[in-house]
């Protein structure tokens, strides 16, 4: 009786203690962060714009016995909420020669470290032997990381903000030195946090050299300094693009754009913007530049109310730039709704691949230049028809596919459609959406209409014909009757005998009259007998 528990509890444990193997070794295979040393790191941080972009350049040496076939950078939990990309390249040659190849980068899903450091790993060209060393670097864009103080400014007061990071870069591995430069948009800064040695000369703010810090090292720094760079972030950007293979690509695109900056307070005086626009609203911004691809045509810009007049639109064979002016300058707190809208010859952007299939290339992100958008939504409606879609995209998206109805299609057409958030300019990257389609689909909105032609057509013909003997009715019995009621004389034949059947059939209608009526009297009388 006991050896069926005993033999089920030795499984249990011969399983147990092969998955710790199994673990044990899988974990050995790959080597820990004691087994990499930063040798030098230098981080330069971009504050010029609304937008931060940190540069970070790595030489690491491996010093453990086993291969090394990535790299981890850390980022603290505020990085991680406002973080937008991270590219990574790896320098090969020197000098005039130099290249740099890019590197895969990943989210590290299970690993975090103290104080609940996100984790990225970075895979190598190849793996980096004992005692080898390369030089990474590492490009990351952080958003809605500047937060304005005072949050409230007036018309004609400049704007401040807090950038809140650490002077030591937080990193999961040993680093020998480091260094650290913050560049502001000029030289107002009101404060920074000193962490010795620190200096700042004009508008660059300069931290270290710092020497053998431990990993996951942090020293918090905020700097707080005026940036009066438009704070533009569409909230949401939605674009459909419209292919037809009769040779145009139809986008348009609907903006929710809203001035992210500290919020407008008191007043708002056009005479006073007009008059001193050097001083009267710093912060704010009238202008936005729109870069559109090569070759467009039938532009457009418009908002509830209707076309937008101040656009100016420069396009020729390698690029188009169109300058947007809202209706109104747009202060902390604003928004403005507007639709752009361009053709694009197909020939320029629809490929066909080797294997049959077509390709749509277009580039993913926001035209507007410096913008952030919130949520990009990109719906591309493939022709009627169209077979197997699929999509290459340089980076994680959100993907779902819907069917949308237009003029004269029977089954819909297949759309594919592309959802990402935090959007930067880095995302102004090329994409691909491929798909089959037989060109015989191509025939059948012209059939379609030929049918409903033929169709009007006929039905034309029917209604003028039904409509012409119902009038040739109505004027015989016009006639018959203005005949039947003349006073013509009975001096001939031919008039008597037209009058005789004329009251013949007078008397024949009032004959059935009466029997009618006499039924109905008959029917009531004995109905009310019965009762």
């Amino acid at each position: 009786m006991e050896e069926g528990p005993l033999r089920r509890a030795l499984i249990l444990v011969l399983v147990v203690f092969s998955l710790l193997s199994a673990m044990g070794s899988s974990s050995s295979s790959s080597p820990s962060p004691q087994d990499v040393r930063v040798l030098s790191a230098e981080r330069r941080i971009d504050l010029t714009s609304f937008i931060v972009r940190v540069f970070l350049t790595l030489k690491v040496e491996n010093t453990g016995a086993s291969d090394v076939s990535e790299i981890l950078i850390a980022f603290s939990p505020n990085e991680v909420q406002h973080l937008s990309i991270v590219k990574a390249s790896a320098v090969a040659g020197k000098r005039k020669k130099k290249a740099y190849l890019s590197l895969d980068v990943n989210p590290v899903e299970l690993a975090k470290g103290p104080n609940g450091a996100q984790l990225f790993s970075i895979a190598l060209l190849s793996p980096l032997k004992s005692s080898e060393t390369t030089v990474v670097e590492v490009l990351y864009v952080l958003t809605h990381s500047q937060e304005p103080f005072p949050a409230e400014i007036s018309q004609s007061e400049s704007q401040y903000v807090y950038y809140r990071d650490s002077a030591l870069l937080l990193s999961p591995y040993h680093i020998g030195e480091q260094r650290t430069f913050i560049k502001t948009p000029n030289t107002k800064v009101e404060s920074y946090t000193s962490v010795n040695p620190s200096s700042r000369v004009g508008t660059e703010i300069k931290y270290g050299p710092y020497h053998d810090r431990a990993p996951y090292s942090y020293s918090p720094i905020v700097v707080h300094f005026e940036n009066n760079h438009p704070f533009a972030v569409v909230e949401e950007l939605m674009r459909e693009v419209e292919i037809s293979h009769w040779g145009n690509v139809q986008i348009t695109e609907h903006y929710k754009l809203v001035h992210a900056g500290a919020r407008h307070k008191g007043v708002f005086s056009r005479v006073e913007y007009q008059a001193r626009p050097s001083i009267s609203g710093p912060s704010s911004f009238k202008h936005l530049l729109a870069r559109l691809p090569p070759r467009v045509h039938s532009v457009y810009y418009r908002d509830e109310i209707g076309n937008i007049s101040s656009s100016h639109l420069r396009s020729d064979s390698l690029k188009s730039e169109l300058e947007l002016e809202p209706r109104y300058p747009l202060f902390g707190g604003w928004k403005a709704t507007f639709v752009i809208g361009y053709g694009l010859p197909l020939q320029d952007f629809l490929f066909e691949s080797s294997d049959g299939q077509h390709y749509l290339n277009l580039t993913f992100g926001c035209p507007l230049l410096e913008t952030v958008v919130d949520r990009l939504t990109i719906k591309v409606v493939l022709p009627e028809g169209s077979k197997d879609p699929s999509v290459s995209v340089p980076f994680p998206v959100k993907q779902h596919y819907e069917t949308t109805y237009s003029y004269l299609d029977v089954v819909g057409r297949k759309t594919l459609v592309l959802i990402k958030e935090n959007v930067a300019p880095e995302h102004n990257v090329p994409f691909e959406v491929y798909y089959k389609f037989n060109s015989f689909f191509m025939l059948a909105e012209p059939l379609m209409l030929q049918a409903w032609r033929k169709i009007c057509v006929f039905g034309e013909v029917f209604a003028f014909n039904f409509t012409k003997s119902q009038e040739q009715k109505k004027r015989d019995k016009t006639a018959r009757n203005s005949h039947c009621s003349s006073d013509a004389s009975f001096d001939f034949p031919e008039l008597q005998s037209n009058r005789l059947g004329c009251l013949a059939e007078e008397a024949n209608e009032k004959e059935i009259k009466k029997l009618h009526l006499d039924g109905v009297r008959d029917s009531s009388w004995r109905r009310g007998e019965r009762s």
